[in-house]
């Protein structure tokens, strides 16, 4: 399967120089090359690709390979800051026989240099994480299936009339749990309280007086009413 290329970062301008061997253990300095001329100038890129991590410099236009400088780790003898400056760096370069050689690379705009640096510290910390991730021993999976042969029980409580416990104590709590039966039909009212009369008794029927105070005007005859006791004066049909 093939893998593609991440481009991390590019840089459209970056200066390549020729220098000298280190002759000591104080590191590179950028004053010992010579800044005003250098050897090559074009694009700089960083590239991921699986596992690799490399800085390919190539040309503006045509993007003809010029270097290629495989990194295994940031800060490492891959790519070195040099003492004196923060816009010079070290590369170690390699073709593809293997052969390796040190070039010294630079930027105008300190900017550029700041921006290279993070990228290579953010990748290399991604893949630290990434490796502590899946040397991680993984969680065995929860097999909840029944194997072969496993049963379950449950248990039950049946009642007399074949439902289970369940049932009656719903039953029961729809009733109200008191068990009251409803009065036989035909059976004798309850007595009346004391001092209280039934409704049948003369208490309650009213009086006359009463009657006639209520009705007013309605219960006395107008006086040109001829008076229906009289034979005399009535003349009445009776069927």
């Amino acid at each position: 399967m093939d893998t593609y290329e991440s481009v991390i970062l590019v840089k459209h301008e970056v200066f390549v120089f020729n220098i000298p061997p280190r002759t000591s253990n104080r590191g590179y300095r950028a004053a010992d090359w010579n800044l005003a001329e250098p050897t090559w100038t074009g694009r700089l890129r960083l590239i991921a690709k699986g596992e690799e991590c490399y800085i390919k410099l190539e040309d503006k236009n045509s993007g003809e390979l010029y270097a290629r400088c495989p990194i295994d780790t940031y800060p490492g003898v891959a790519i070195e800051s040099v003492s004196d400056s923060s816009r010079y760096f070290v590369l170690r370069v390699q073709d593809d026989s293997g052969r390796s050689a040190f070039i010294g690379i630079g930027f105008g705009d300190r900017s550029d240099s700041f921006d290279l640096n993070v990228a290579l510290q953010d990748h290399f910390k991604w893949k630290k994480k990434e490796q502590q991730i899946s040397s991680e021993p993984t969680q065995p999976e929860l097999d909840l299936r029944f194997k072969e042969g496993e049963t379950i029980k449950i248990n039950m409580k049946i009642t007399k009339d074949g439902s289970d416990s369940t049932t009656n104590k719903s039953k029961t709590r729809t009733t109200g749990g008191l068990g009251l039966l409803p009065p036989p039909p035909g059976g004798s009212r309850l007595p009346a309280p004391p001092g209280s009369s039934p409704a049948g008794s003369p208490a309650h029927v009213p009086k006359p007086e009463a009657v006639a105070e209520s009705w007013g005007d309605f219960t006395s005859a107008p006086s040109n009413v001829p008076n229906q006791s009289s034979p005399s004066n009535a003349n009445w049909v009776q069927f």
